[in-house]
């Protein structure tokens, strides 16, 4: 495939995941007993693995107020930023390559009586997100950046979006490169450990942990929904389901990820 096509097929498959999410109540409810936890407010549930507890301390991390602006790199249907911007008043810019995911942060937002002023979603990747220089207080990524084609480019961006100072936080899976050689998307730039890029593209990293409980709960998360193929192929389709079933074939047999870890990063 020429690599000008490859974002095009990338967003194609995230837009049919994300459009067939709000009609299975069955992915709904596996992901929230098995990956985002039962306390998760349904509000703002989401398809990371990042619980209230996590969530929690990356709001406290990122060190916003109602006068500051954060924006969410690779924010799927917003819930997670929707509910820092709640929690600390700050206003928020999402972005997200998937036109399905932009538009279902965009409703949420409004259900949530949040102005356009205050919560705006617009289409973009990693390395590019439309967004002014030195336009935001704070950045924050959930489970998404070890998607980037061009990990080095995506904090370079970041660093680019962010006042001296801001900081950036994260969740996201180190990624095995010799089992990651030749896997759709994870293959194109696998990364075994974020600091180096974070420091070579101007971060001074502040705390770099492997989550608890790894690698649940992707393993159990992954198992659950494939063995529920016969409800999910009905509730979210064919195509919808054979782009979910291949991800999570993929990660079961190849182990690809080093381990997650939540980063926390300032900008020098």
């Amino acid at each position: 495939m020429p690599d000008e096509q490859q974002p095009d097929v990338v967003a194609s498959g995230y837009d049919a995941v994300y459009a067939a999410v709000p009609a299975s109540p069955t992915l709904r409810r596996i992901w929230r007993e098995h990956a985002a936890g039962a306390d998760f407010p349904e509000a703002f549930a989401h398809i990371s693995f990042v619980t209230l507890h996590e969530l929690s301390r990356v709001a406290s991390e990122l060190h916003l107020s109602e006068r500051s602006t954060l924006v969410d790199l690779g924010c799927g249907m917003g819930g997670p930023a929707l509910w820092v911007s709640q929690e600390t008043g700050c206003m928020l810019r999402g972005v997200d390559l998937s036109k399905v995911a932009v538009a279902q942060a965009t409703a949420r937002a409004s259900e949530l009586g949040l102005s356009s002023e205050r919560a705006t979603f617009t289409v973009g990747a990693f390395a590019d997100s439309g967004l002014a220089s030195s336009s935001v207080d704070g950045a924050m990524s959930e489970d998404a950046l070890q998607y980037a084609p061009d990990k080095r480019a995506a904090f370079a961006e970041a660093a680019r979006l962010l006042v001296r100072g801001g900081r950036l936080v994260f969740t996201a899976f180190e990624l095995e490169p010799d089992r990651a050689t030749g896997l759709p998307v994870l293959g194109a730039d696998p990364v075994a450990d974020y600091r180096p890029l974070l420091e070579d593209a101007g971060f001074r990293v502040d705390s770099y942990e492997e989550v608890r409980g790894w690698p649940e709960p992707m393993t159990t998360t992954y198992q659950a929904l494939l063995a529920a193929r016969t409800a999910l192929i009905e509730e979210m389709g064919a195509i919808a389901t054979t782009a979910l079933f291949a991800e999570l074939s993929l990660t079961l047999e190849r182990r690809p990820y080093r381990r997650r870890v939540l980063a926390c990063a300032t900008k020098r």
